[in-house]
């Protein structure tokens, strides 16, 4: 026989009734963390604890709010939009709570896993984020290639990704955080043996008898590069490849050859004299970089710091 209220009538079914509070606050540090195990160490709860009552709440909601991924957890469209309609009055409940929500601060917050290419981390993006270690901020880095590096971002390997290409797919999210310009160097002294503007006059015929110096034997900024700007397919090898565009600049800083470089790499070189541009063509390419995330996977507070702080500092670079 099935229970009734005292009234008489029906138990409340599935998104009926009243919601425990306490359910809520414990989905919304799991959506927030990105994990069960995130969520439990914000609330000072135990793993299974935290495991159950999402449980719980999905079952009293007759939705399914996360999806287990091998590590942490991705958010359902319900979740979505249920933490869109209770974080503001949960965090404003517990404001008046008392001055220490549910999140404790004494528990130190878990690392933020960034991951991009090496030289645009190690360049702009670690000094731009250097600060905020002194506000507790614990960072991961992983380096490594976009397609990679974005597989591991779906897989929730990493909280966010500075990426070289839009990401397709509705399982990343990503905004524009850079144009990166790109410039064809060369030393002083290849410069001089290729001839002062033989490159704008005759293109890459100029460039037949000096080493191109290239990250990789698939020569892809360098293709990029003849595509753009001389409206040719690129032919030949590489002399050098080096798996890092900072090894590529000081080759080419110590005479090697010539490569094409992002103009933010080589700034200090091209204003000291160390090496030259070759060509300044009028619409240089470009390449636009983004930082991509999982929806609702890293909505940490050190996660939207760190992401608002690179986007911020994007703007300069």
């Amino acid at each position: 026989m099935t229970d009734r209220n005292p009234n008489g009538s029906e138990p409340p079914g599935p998104g009926t009734g009243p919601v425990d509070l306490t359910l809520l606050r414990t989905f919304l540090a799991v959506h927030r963390a990105g994990s069960f195990t995130a969520g439990a160490k914000l609330l000072g709860l135990s793993q299974p604890t935290v495991t159950t009552q999402v449980r719980a709440l999905e079952e009293r909601l007759g939705r399914q709010l996360f999806e287990r991924l091998p590590r942490g957890v991705a958010s359902t469209a319900v979740a979505d939009q249920l933490a869109a309609d209770v974080a503001g009055p949960l965090d404003a409940l517990a404001a008046v709570a008392g001055g220490r929500d549910h999140f404790d601060r004494r528990i130190p917050a878990e690392p933020v896993h960034l991951a991009g290419p090496a030289e645009l981390l190690c360049v702009l993006a670690l000094p731009a984020l250097a600060p905020l270690a002194d506000r507790g901020v614990r960072l991961r880095i992983t380096t490594g290639l976009t397609d990679d590096l974005l597989e591991g971002l779906r897989a929730g390997r990493y909280d966010l990704v500075v990426s070289t290409t839009r990401p397709r797919g509705r399982s990343v999210t990503a905004v524009p955080l850079m144009d990166e310009e790109f410039v064809l160097v060369a030393a002083p002294a290849w410069a001089e043996r290729i001839g002062p503007g033989r490159v704008a006059a005759e293109g890459p015929s100029a460039l037949r008898d000096a080493p191109l110096i290239s990250y990789a034997d698939d020569l892809p900024i360098a293709r990029r590069y003849w595509r753009h700007v001389f409206g040719t397919r690129l032919t030949g090898q590489a002399a050098i490849t080096i798996p890092d565009l900072r090894g590529v600049l000081a080759a080419v800083v110590a005479g090697a050859g010539f490569s094409v470089l992002p103009r933010y790499l080589c700034l200090g070189e091209l204003a000291s004299g160390a090496i030259v541009a070759l060509l300044e063509p009028g619409e240089p390419p470009i390449n636009t970089g983004y930082l991509a995330q999982r929806p609702g996977a890293g909505e940490l507070p050190h996660v939207a710091l760190v992401r608002d702080h690179l986007l911020r500092a994007g703007r300069t670079w």
